[in-house]
């Protein structure tokens, strides 16, 4: 099991919009499905979505297609998820 990034989890914490996106992240799902869950506009999931690949919390399973990008979270990126909802309760 990965060390959990506390500067990440910090990171996702502070930001409402990455937060929804880090929750609703709960299996492999495109950006339009998060973004009707999440009731974020699609071009601020898609933001987070990059940001999250970037930092290594998501990735993409089929980078190659131009719609219907699919995303998962990393074994990090669960951590974070996992952290911050047991902190919800």
């Amino acid at each position: 099991m990965t060390e959990i990034d506390w500067n990440l989890y910090s990171w996702v914490a502070r930001g409402t919009q990455r937060r929804k996106v880090i929750e609703a992240l709960n299996k492999p799902k495109i950006a339009t499905e998060i973004r009707k869950e999440t009731k974020l506009s699609i071009s601020h999931v898609s933001k987070v979505l990059k940001s999250f690949k970037e930092k290594g919390i998501a990735e993409c399973l089929n980078p190659e297609t131009k719609l219907g990008k699919l995303y998962i979270l990393t074994e990090m990126g669960k951590q974070i998820r996992e952290e911050l909802l047991r902190e919800d309760k």
